[in-house]
């Protein structure tokens, strides 16, 4: 008698082409490719049923190193193709990876609309705050006073946030990581692929070549624990080296404040406590920037909604009951107007 014998579990190996990887070395889209491999790996999702698609800019390799179906598109438009695809078959795992300049710049119109339909994808936005493939130009998240060809005394633009603008589109999935925290990251990962919906993912990855260091504030590890802050659903949102910084709404006020618990008759029944369904708390985290706030990583917010495939096909269904017979020959014969039923 045969019996079946079921299918090795996958490996991030499974998932690695034959393609070179060319990226500069030391830059963080390695670490970021490591993490995706990974997560797909421990997700045990279907090689055949996965699908990279990207834009312009050195995150657009990322189909090449994917041992799944791939589409490099033009630039920004990678959000529009996945839509069209994921209309055409919803039964795909269909991920998104794009950078800052691509995503925000003369994507930021396709990424609003993918966004606000909330159609059922992963979108990856690699955040290096400049232009890495077109020799460091400064992009929509560069910081005033960043000095690059194209601003070579200094930008005075008054930069995007990612997490707010995808927040501002109606995005129903905001979460962010680092490219060096290789255990935090397949955690947000997971969680994004499990969200149905839109699932926009902010990763800030450090371009050693042209913005080397720029998240440093935040980054470097004398400075990680008190400029980080973990936000997890359900839990006080504290941080610190030794867990003894608070966030709190200051009294009067629709604004942040750091505390200390034990301190001005402070406890810790005074600190917030994570809420991922909250749009305006969400909106406050994502606001904090170093040295002033820490920066807010993992899951901000998560309220899911309807889908837009969803939507769209009970919409067809709908149009598609019972009616009344309409004959093809009557309505061309009815004259130069034709007026909907």
């Amino acid at each position: 008698m045969n019996i079946a014998t079921p299918p090795a579990a996958l490996t991030p190996k499974d998932f690695t082409t034959d393609q070179e990887v060319r990226w500069c070395p030391g830059c963080g889209d390695y670490a970021i490719l490591k993490s995706v491999r990974a997560t797909l790996a421990d997700l045990g999702v279907e090689k055949h049923n996965t699908v990279f698609i990207s834009g312009i800019g050195c995150a657009a390799r990322f189909p090449y190193y994917m041992e799944t179906y791939g589409f490099h598109t033009i630039h920004g438009r990678a959000p529009a193709i996945a839509t069209g695809l994921k209309i055409a078959n919803p039964d795909l795992d269909i991920w998104v990876i794009s950078g800052d300049g691509d995503a925000l710049s003369i994507g930021g119109n396709h990424l609003l609309h993918v966004l606000r339909r909330n159609v059922d994808l992963q979108f990856l936005l690699f955040n290096n705050e400049i232009y890495g493939l077109t020799k460091g130009q400064y992009s929509p998240t560069s910081r005033p006073g960043t000095r690059s060809p194209s601003t070579p005394f200094g930008s005075v633009d008054n930069p995007v946030s990612a997490a707010s603008f995808a927040l501002g589109s109606g995005g129903r999935f905001i979460a962010r990581s680092i490219d060096t925290l290789l255990k935090h990251m397949p955690v947000v990962l997971k969680r994004a692929h499990e969200h149905k919906g839109a699932a926009f993912v902010e990763i800030f990855q450090n371009c050693l070549v042209y913005n080397d260091r720029t998240f440093s504030r935040f980054t470097d590890k004398t400075l990680a624990a008190d400029n980080q802050i973990d936000v997890i659903h359900g839990e006080p949102l504290v941080f610190g080296r030794e867990r003894n910084k608070g966030l709190r709404v200051r009294p009067g006020t629709l604004e942040l404040e750091i505390v200390t618990p034990g301190e001005n008759g402070i406890g810790m029944d005074d600190i917030l406590v994570h809420d991922e369904t909250s749009r305006t708390l969400a909106t406050m985290l994502v606001s904090m920037d170093p040295p002033a706030f820490p920066v807010a990583l993992g899951v901000i917010y998560c309220d899911p909604a309807p889908s837009y495939v969803e939507s769209l096909r009970s919409k067809v269904s709908e149009l598609k009951g019972p009616g009344p017979k309409a004959s093809i020959n009557d309505l061309l014969r009815s004259g130069h107007t034709w007026q909907a039923g």
